[in-house]
């Protein structure tokens, strides 16, 4: 199935990001509450194209560049962060489905606005059967899985003729069960349950090794030539996640600086918080670590992107820093949170108070073990000093 789209440019796709908010955090209290996404989000999601944005073109996707995704997300998590982490997690899997052969991509792409979720955590089993391979296993963290029509399922496939070997399958929902696990204090909106399969057998062309999805080595003739598919996994999934980060530092200091005018600090002689000299090396610090997360963030897709678009290899040294980048945003980004959270008073613990929501979401960020500052600082500055990579997830 071919369709044909007009594709927006970077500055529509942002506009209709930022055309949601009122949709967005009118749903948020629901699911703070419900532990997903509201439907009405999701849909609102769609019809401003968010889930198109890293679909292949001929099946009406616009292809976007990880600089529209940084963007984007920024918009989405200056609303919620649930919504923003949502959106960005469904953007990985789906570049991941353009990996697989054609006629794969053909089943998955002809729903439409498809959502595909995932993980890289080979928490299954596979073992071979004919034609393909029957898999067992759960997988935790499974950020937007209520919503999702397919699921991305790392498993290790052990069998007879061989070591046992790491696999990416495409698996749909239908195949799989959800459980119903998510309570927690961050980022409470994701949905992000834990799935199970039991006995689903999948077939051959729907598996992939895990060493060439992460390498970018593509089972796909029609996306061979894409920009979109030169770049490595981990690379691709660094610039692709940082803008949720973004908007969520934003976010805060939106929420603080409504609030401002209307605070004094009590018990000190001060009746407008806004006076108090604190209060402005506190704003400015945040000011400068937001503007910092924007330039780290904006570095990561350029790297991705300038690859891509001149198609030219990727170092070890490359891809260790993009995964810094990805650490650095993050870092930066809780660090300006906590400073506005932290000058926010007392009040600002109720429910009703955006910025405690704010921080409780960039701290679950942040603990993340792809998105883990020191995890990815200790990782660049390894290779820094001459060692290699003690991980295949670079």
């Amino acid at each position: 199935m071919v369709l044909t789209a007009e594709i927006p440019s970077r500055e529509e796709c942002v506009r209709r990001a930022s055309g949601l908010a009122s949709v967005i955090r009118g749903n948020i209290a629901w699911s703070e509450q419900n532990r997903r996404l509201h439907d009405d989000t999701i849909d609102a999601l769609a019809e401003a194209g968010v889930f198109k944005l890293r679909a292949p073109a001929r099946y009406g996707g616009y292809e976007a560049d990880t600089r529209t995704l940084v963007e984007v997300a920024a918009e989405l998590g200056r609303a919620d962060g649930s919504t923003a982490w949502t959106a960005s997690v469904y953007w990985i899997p789906t570049w991941m489905a353009g990996l697989f052969p054609d006629h794969v991509q053909d089943e998955v792409f002809s729903t439409p606005d498809v959502r595909v979720c995932g993980t890289l955590s080979p928490s299954g089993f596979a073992a071979p059967a004919d034609g393909g391979v029957v898999v067992n296993g759960k997988w935790g963290f499974i950020s937007g899985a209520w919503h999702s029509h397919w699921q991305e399922i790392v498993a290790v496939q052990v069998g007879p003729d061989g070591p046992p070997m790491p696999i990416v399958a495409l698996v749909p929902m239908s195949d799989l069960r959800i459980v119903d696990d998510w309570h927690t204090s961050g980022l409470r909106g994701t949905g992000s349950v834990t799935t199970v399969a039991q006995d689903v057998f999948v077939p051959a062309d729907r598996v992939l090794p895990l060493g060439a999805v992460l390498n970018g080595q593509s089972a796909s003739a029609a996306n061979a030539g894409a920009a979109l598919y030169r770049a490595p996994l981990l690379p691709v999934a660094s610039a692709s996640s940082v803008g949720t980060v973004v908007g969520l530092a934003r976010a805060a200091m939106d929420a603080f600086m409504e609030r401002l005018p209307d605070r004094k600090i009590t018990y000190t002689g001060y009746e407008k918080q806004a006076q108090a000299p604190l209060t402005h090396l506190q704003v400015a610090e945040a000011a400068m670590q937001i503007d910092e997360t924007e330039f780290h963030a904006g570095r990561v897709a350029s790297l991705v992107d300038s690859k891509a678009a001149a198609d030219t290899p990727w170092t070890v040294a490359d891809r260790v820093r993009a995964r810094a980048e990805l650490g650095r945003v993050c870092r930066l980004g809780k660090t300006a949170v906590d400073v506005l959270a932290q000058a926010s008073g007392g009040s600002s613990i109720y429910t009703g108070v955006p910025v405690q929501r704010i921080a409780r979401d960039v701290a679950a960020v942040n603990l993340h073990a792809l998105m883990h500052p020191n995890t990815n600082a200790e990782l660049h500055g390894r290779v820094l000093c001459g060692l290699e990579p003690d991980t295949l997830y670079v």
